[in-house]
């Protein structure tokens, strides 16, 4: 029996230099896998590497993960010494084989605040480990500490320019400096997505990967209207191919509700401190304006900070409409996909359920935007009644949706495209000013007339049960508000 385990010892330590040694040969490894072996047919390693593909033959599974599991746990309890060396390699075997062993993932932490790991080389490793076992709830966990821990590292270079600046750094070093950290942000951005969707299909529903999603572009792109408009327009092919997908479709719920709240936000404060910077310029405790002649030096200069007011907001204003417009072609657009999906692919809870949310989150905007113009005393020109079909028309008297900043810049200025929709440029201020036309919002009637085509000519009974639903639903929920 010792001669047996001195053998297997010896066989697992050569299955993990294997392993190592096929990550030195090719940096590019991209997948991993078990390959079927019941046992060894062949005096060679069972560890294949083809092309960008990993393979461990099956039969050495048994042998290799009991052994680096127990010796791991060993370093552990301090009961055997491993070096750094020693431990990265145990570990990444371990975790390409069972990558729900959070001691592992813990090991690792420690050697990344030590610095013997980098995070790009646990951000790899978690990828590789996901195409295995793209569902492992302890990858992702660790996935989104390691990205917490590259986040850090920003304000901490940031206060580290401002040191450089202090003694004598030039400005331009500096903005180059900048650039680089933005531009590996966005990469890093770029990678997470692409391991998420990659994780997405391979397992249907992957709760855990669209979560993972989500949390990146909260922590990682929060406020960046153009991030989600681009996540929005990618994710149309997708979930196109993907019909029953109910995490896909609740984060494409989570992309439009995004956006809207950032394009609903009004840049009032702004405006406000202008207010309150003129007149506090412009005035004093006897009210000199009121005395001035209207010739004088100061009068001018008091008409002058009233026309700059104006502009700003006509400026608001403008910026205001754009918003209106870009909300109300993202909830028809949407509106659109479901209906060609539904029409496409009858019988699918998901498409009717993802209706729905749309449809209440547009009831909801409305209502909200309907109160604020009531509240503010303004006109409402963007007829959003239900009851009032055809082309809808944005004044410039509109007090509808508010244009969005990000990072204290607006990105109003540039026309962006949506789902191979250009959205308004907000340059045509003088085709703001006559009017818009705008396609028909969504609205209840035309919801019933939807749903009664759907059942005129449905043949299939589960899309007949679920237009019946959807129904009723507008019937008792939408219909019952105001």
């Amino acid at each position: 029996m010792a001669e047996s385990e001195e053998e297997v010892d010896v066989l697992v330590q050569r299955v993990v230099k294997d392993i190592t040694n096929a990550f030195k040969r090719n940096p590019n490894i991209d997948e991993i896998g078990v390959i079927p072996c019941p046992e060894a047919r062949y005096n060679r390693s069972p560890i294949v590497l083809v092309e960008n593909k990993l393979g461990v033959e099956s039969w050495c599974v048994k042998f290799l993960l009991p052994y680096v599991h127990n010796k791991l746990l060993l370093y552990r309890q301090r009961k055997y010494w491993l070096d750094r060396e020693a431990l990265v390699d145990i570990t990444c075997t371990l975790l390409l084989l069972n990558p729900d062993f959070t001691t592992a993932w813990n090991v690792r932490k420690e050697l990344l605040q030590c610095g013997v790991l980098n995070p790009e080389k646990d951000l790899y490793l978690g990828k590789l480990a996901l195409t295995k076992f793209p569902k492992s709830p302890e990858t992702w966990i660790h996935r989104r500490w390691v990205l917490q821990q590259i986040l850090h590292q920003f304000p901490a270079v940031g206060r580290n320019r401002k040191q450089q600046q202090q003694q004598g750094e030039s400005e331009q070093a500096d903005a180059e400096r900048s650039q680089q950290l933005s531009d590996h942000l966005a990469r890093t951005l770029h990678q997470e997505m692409k391991v998420c969707c990659d994780a997405a299909c391979r397992y249907p529903s992957n709760y855990n990967a669209w979560s993972h999603r989500i949390w990146v572009l909260q922590h990682m792109a929060n406020g960046n209207v153009k991030v989600f408009h681009d996540e929005l327009s990618s994710m149309r092919l997708w979930v196109s191919m993907h019909v029953s997908d109910h995490s896909g479709f609740h984060y494409r719920q989570f992309l439009l509700k995004e956006l809207i709240t950032e394009l609903s936000q009004t840049p009032a404060a702004a405006t406000t401190t202008t207010t309150t910077t003129t007149t506090t310029t412009n005035t004093s405790p006897q009210h000199r304006s009121s005395t001035v002649p209207s010739g004088s030096p100061q009068h001018h200069s008091h008409a002058q900070a009233n026309g700059e007011l104006s502009g700003v907001e006509a400026a608001g204003e403008e910026e205001r409409q754009l918003s209106s417009t870009t909300v109300l072609q993202l909830f028809r657009q949407e509106m659109e996909l479901c209906s060609d999906l539904i029409q496409s692919f009858p019988g699918h809870e998901t498409l009717w359920s993802h209706r729905r949310h749309v449809f209440y989150l547009w009831h909801q905007w409305r209502r909200e935007h309907q109160h604020h113009c009531s509240s503010n005393g303004g006109s409402e020109s963007v007829h959003l009644n239900d009851s009032e079909p055809g082309l809808q028309t944005v004044s410039a008297q509109s007090c509808a949706g508010r244009g969005e900043s990000v990072n204290g810049q607006s990105h109003a200025s540039e026309a962006m495209e949506v789902d191979g929709a250009s959205l308004p440029d907000p340059r045509d201020s003088k085709r703001l000013k006559r009017g818009v036309l705008l396609p028909n919002p969504p609205a209840l009637p035309s919801e019933h007339s939807f749903v009664s085509d759907i059942l005129d000519n449905c043949c299939n009974p589960e899309q007949r049960r679920f237009a019946l639903a959807y129904k009723k639903w507008l019937d008792t929920v939408i219909g019952q508000q105001p």
